[in-house]
């Protein structure tokens, strides 16, 4: 009996599994057959069964005959491999903090604006999965200027933003300061907006066969389009190991149309990235409207993993575009394979914002109640230099912007390439200041240096100066501003209090190397105390990322998530 027992069990197993009566094969030889199956799957993708007259293609289409044919349709398979990466290798810059300057040393402070948000919704992503984002994925202003403050709205176009200014205590040290620079675009209604010509570039590899990332970002750009008119056109080129048009350019209420190109789109084979854009472009150029908004909207997971190599050559192709008038937005989807420092270089180079889309909520806010600042451009490079009078500041150190650093001197170089305003944009700076007469100074005055500045100067803090381009202007315009110490509050607003608990929620997950004592319980109160209007509840959401945080550190409270960082 004990030897028939096995032999049973085994015919029984391949009864239920439809083998019974085949040749069996050794262990080795079908985890052979089973890689090699699912590498051809992947490299090449079936034909859906049942539907012999559709088949899937990839094809490369020259520029003459795109215009010449109907709206072109391309079928992707509908059954593929569900792709799961190895191991993480998502790809992050590597940051170095800013460090601390010595107004006497180093008075001069300058920098690009910056208007991405993509940092705050990814490390949402990661801290809602039960992970804490490593430090090089924290971009500290991209945290603050994902929410929304109520600056002073501009009373006039001629000026495309208004200035806000704040000085408090530090709520982690009584000897700092916390100067805040806020900027606001005026605000465009979405049904004012110049016509729109956008042409969707849309990865279809097999990298973006997930849930969270080709469902969702064909979810998130018929949001989108349900807000197109007439006057507008939509183009849709996709791009996986060759690159087509799924979608000539269609007027923009034609939803039919849109979404049926949008639904047919299935992930398969391996990405080609700029094929794909060299296309997108050129559908932008021949559709393009004079004086309207002409965008190329990026949409995938940043893995460019075939074709071109030359990263350079792609941010030349880029570039020259964005000079011509056709900008360049990148949404950013799905997590494993994630190339972030990617998607915001192509972004910066392209003139547009760079979004990181986790979920449909966030495709609502980026692409809806957003939409005139993702779309329309109303100040171009634009650059921020601030003077600090050492007779009233020793030292400063700006928060967040360690990639937007620039030289003193291309402040005034308007051949320098500079961050870019959205219609209603808000963009904040914070700095930390030690005071001449703090008793607690991280650096220590130099004995022999003796004070140059004039006298009459005495009272001023610092002098800011703005640089701005219309947005069909090469020549920049100035703006300067006189910082004032009794400019100083012991009732600063909401929004500024509610600012420093993001910033310093970044901090400490940076390391928190200048926050002394300051931990996430403090941050929570904070913010708690000072959430003021929450119509969509964003301020709300992130007092409970900051809990959740709280409660993973106690899990791996000296760990943080592992992915590479580029230099």
């Amino acid at each position: 009996m004990n030897t028939l027992k096995p032999t049973i069990a085994l015919t029984l197993l391949l009864t239920l599994l439809g083998c019974s009566g085949q040749t069996t094969t050794t262990k080795q030889q079908s985890q052979a057959q089973e890689k090699e199956q699912e590498q051809d799957l992947v490299k090449q993708p079936p034909i859906p069964e049942q539907r012999p007259t559709e088949v899937s293609q990839t094809f490369a289409i020259s520029p003459q005959r795109i215009m010449a044919q109907p709206a072109m349709r391309m079928v992707m398979p509908s059954i593929q491999p569900h792709y799961i990466p190895e191991k993480s290798s998502e790809n992050y810059q590597h940051i170095v903090t800013n460090p601390l300057r010595v107004v006497s040393e180093h008075p001069v402070s300058t920098f690009s604006i910056d208007v991405d948000t993509g940092s705050y919704s990814n490390i949402r992503r990661m801290i809602n999965q039960g992970n804490l984002p490593p430090k090089d994925a924290v971009r500290i202003e991209e945290m603050i200027n994902y929410f929304d403050y109520q600056y002073p709205i501009p009373s006039s176009t001629n000026q495309p933003f208004a200035i806000n200014i704040e000085m408090m205590t530090a709520p982690w040290n009584h000897d700092r300061k916390l100067l805040k620079i806020g900027l606001k675009g005026y605000e465009i209604a979405s049904d004012k907006l110049g016509n729109a010509n956008l042409v969707f570039l849309l990865d279809v590899s097999g990298s973006m066969n997930q849930p969270n990332k080709l469902p969702l970002l064909k979810k998130s750009l018929q949001l989108l389009t349900a807000q197109l008119d007439n006057h507008d056109r939509v183009s849709i080129v996709v791009y996986a190991g060759a690159a087509g048009v799924v979608l000539k350019p269609t007027p923009g209420n034609d939803h039919i149309s849109i979404n049926n190109a949008l639904d047919q789109l299935r992930a398969g084979g391996s990405t080609h990235g700029s094929q794909g854009i060299t296309l997108a472009y050129q559908l932008a150029r021949q559709s393009f409207i004079k004086g309207g908004i002409n965008r190329v909207i990026l949409a995938t997971d940043g893995d460019f993993n075939v074709g071109t190599t030359n990263i350079d050559t792609l941010k030349q192709l880029i570039e020259k575009n964005s000079k011509s008038g056709i900008g360049l937005t990148t949404l950013g989807f799905g997590q494993g394979n994630y190339n972030d420092y990617l998607m915001e270089q192509l972004a910066d180079i392209g003139n547009g914002n760079y979004a990181y889309i986790d979920n449909i909520n966030e495709a609502r806010k980026v692409l809806v109640d957003q939409l005139s600042s993702t779309l329309q451009i109303i100040a171009k490079d634009v650059k921020i230099q601030l003077e600090f009078n050492p007779d009233q500041v020793a030292q400063y150190r700006l928060i967040g912007y360690e990639n937007r650093q620039l030289k003193r001197e291309d402040f005034n170089n308007d051949k320098i390439d500079a961050g870019d305003i959205g219609a209603g944009h808000t963009v904040t700076a914070i700095y930390e200041l030690t005071m001449t007469n703090a008793t607690n100074k991280l650096i220590d005055p130099l004995r022999y240096q003796q004070p140059k500045y004039s006298a009459n100067k005495g009272s001023e803090i610092a002098m800011i100066k703005l640089r701005y381009k219309q947005p069909n202007s090469d020549t920049s315009q100035l703006i300067t501003k006189i910082i004032n110490r009794d400019l100083l509050t012991t009732k600063p607003s909401d929004d500024f209090q509610f600012t420093n608990a993001v910033m310093a929620f970044g901090e400490l997950l940076r390391g928190g190397k200048y926050l002394e004592n300051y931990d996430y319980l403090d941050i929570i109160e904070l913010a708690n105390q000072h959430k003021g209007q929450d119509d969509f509840g964003y301020r709300g959401e992130f007092i409970q990322l900051v809990r959740t945080v709280v409660s993973l550190r106690k899990i791996e409270p000296t760990t943080q998530g592992s992915t590479s960082s580029t230099n």
